[in-house]
């Protein structure tokens, strides 16, 4: 398990939005936690110097292109970029220094997965570079995806078997847990003990955490197995958990000698 950083983009800024409440079409439901004036590059550098790979830039919508690209490339090969990415438009940014490209609204169609459009995504970038994003809501007693930056609701549901279809496509997944996104308010065992138990590739889970006591509740539910992001309570996003706390944390797991 290790902790992975985030960069959120919204209109070219660094942001953290309650995942719930975006909207492309009304913005005065969005709710908004943190808005950086350092551009995202500069998060992008200081992962870099911290030894933190695996993390991902997410683009809310339109208008945050420059801003991605900047980013991957002051940390090439340590992020992963996600938000509109087809297979037209990915090799930029693979090209720019992004690790991995981010895919989940063109890959489903009419609230199910377009396996044609999946299989076009994963052979335009090859399955070792394409991260599928699963964020996910509870409905009904079932985790159902999320797509469109978290606007629409599919009939696809989070389970051992839509796993077990999709490994051949991709290298990791990324689940958000929508429901508790940028709430601050504890994180959605439930979910991490199904993705500890249902995946076989590496999965990050997103959602909630507030606490280092957090962060042991996602260790312990997912077994080690499922790694964590951190983004509203980070203190670099104006919350009140310490980012170097969380580095140590994570160092701490990968080398326990650094405990």
């Amino acid at each position: 398990m290790r902790f992975r950083p985030c960069i959120d983009l919204h209109k070219g800024r660094v942001k953290q939005i309650v995942g719930a409440t975006y909207s492309d079409t009304d913005e005065r439901r969005i709710r908004t936690n943190f808005a950086s004036d350092a551009p995202a590059r500069e998060f992008a550098a200081m992962y870099r110097r911290d030894g933190l790979s695996g993390g991902h830039v997410i683009m809310l919508g339109p208008g945050n292109e420059a801003a991605a690209l900047e980013a991957v490339a002051a940390y090439p090969g340590g992020l992963q970029v996600g938000g509109g990415m087809t297979p037209a438009n990915a090799g930029r940014y693979l090209a720019a220094g992004a690790s991995h490209v981010i895919v989940t609204s063109c890959v489903f169609r009419k609230g199910e997965i377009a396996w044609d459009c999946l299989e076009q995504m994963s052979a335009a970038v090859g399955s070792k570079r394409l991260v599928l994003d699963l964020s996910c809501t509870l409905r009904a007693g079932a985790y159902v995806v999320v797509t469109d930056r978290w606007q629409h609701v599919t009939q696809t549901v989070v389970d051992a078997g839509l796993l077990a279809r999709l490994q051949g496509f991709c290298a990791e997944f990324l689940v958000h847990a929508v429901d508790v996104e940028g709430r601050r308010e504890g994180v959605d065992e439930g979910l991490v003990r199904l993705l500890a138990g249902s995946s076989t590739l590496p999965v990050t889970y997103a959602g909630g955490v507030r606490s280092l006591e957090d962060l042991e509740a996602v260790r312990v539910a997912g077994r080690g197995r499922v790694d964590v992001t951190v983004g509203s309570a980070l203190d670099i996003f104006g919350g009140p958990l310490s980012y170097r706390q969380v580095v140590d944390w994570g160092q701490a797991l990968e080398d326990p000698a650094k405990a």
